[in-house]
């Protein structure tokens, strides 16, 4: 039988990788064959987690700090990237944050430091790992937006979040749109609410049981390993013809 989602020989690079999303997606590369290169800002758990995969999954795993707003530190991991393997495959944007509040109440400093991390970063990635794809003639970028990078919404307030994702949902239109030539595609997932160690106790407050209840049309939300699939698809040197496209791993909620 064809393993479509073969990935044996690849390396994927995952920003955010120390915990939650990025850790789940990095596993998922690993479990298919692909060597990582783990990015985040703190090596203890950078460390731990390449101990991990390496001895459950049997890839090479590469953890090092970077911050993804500084141009020279992201530039250091790709050097450290090319040293170690010779070639970048797949580029996981899933390093970021999030301001809440009022937009009447959110100050500039807090509205640049979202566009910073979550849309200047990504680009930055982007960017310095793309010059690296380009000479290749082949490459997978996945940029994690955000489903409020698609629609707004009612539940908490969070204007620079929602613009900083929108950003990153029409920045992966435009470099898909550049970048085919060179046999790369750049596409993005819209995540919804999902589950990890920061979010579990949250989610399972009365109020978002009620969120859910009322706005997710299979009525709860993401579990662990339900982003990964997508993940996988868009990675996969098989789906060479998916391009530019967002898509929302919401369970629904952005269809109502």
């Amino acid at each position: 039988m064809t393993n479509y989602f073969d990935l044996k020989g690849r390396v994927a690079v995952v920003t955010g990788a120390s915990t939650g999303l990025g850790l789940q997606m990095a596993k998922a590369f690993a479990s298919q064959g692909a060597n990582l290169v783990l990015l985040a800002r703190r090596m203890n758990l950078l460390e731990e987690n390449a101990k991990n995969i390496e001895s459950e999954f049997g890839v090479e795993v590469l953890p090092f700090t970077c911050d993804i707003t500084d141009t020279e530190k992201v530039r250091a991991a790709v050097e450290a990237t090319m040293a170690r393997f010779g070639r970048v495959d797949i580029l996981v944007n899933n390093a970021g944050t999030g301001a809440v509040g009022p937009a009447e109440t959110i100050s500039d400093e807090q509205f640049k430091h979202e566009m910073n991390i979550d849309l200047f970063g990504t680009f930055i990635c982007a960017r310095e790992f793309g010059k690296e794809m380009i000479k290749a003639g082949f490459g997978r970028v996945i940029n994690i937006a955000s489903m409020y990078g698609l629609v707004g919404n009612i539940i908490v307030g969070s204007a620079p979040y929602h613009a900083a994702k929108g950003g990153v949902v029409n920045l992966t239109r435009a470099l898909a749109a550049e970048w085919g030539k060179h046999g790369i595609t750049v596409n993005a997932i819209c995540p919804g609410y999902f589950y990890t160690d920061l979010t579990t106790e949250t989610l399972d407050s009365d109020f978002f049981q009620a969120i859910a209840k009322n706005n997710i049309p299979l009525g709860r939300y993401g579990r662990e390993g339900e982003l990964d699939t997508c993940a996988l698809f868009l990675a996969s040197p098989r789906s060479t013809y998916v391009n530019g496209q967002s898509i929302a791993v919401d369970g629904g909620y952005t269809c109502i």
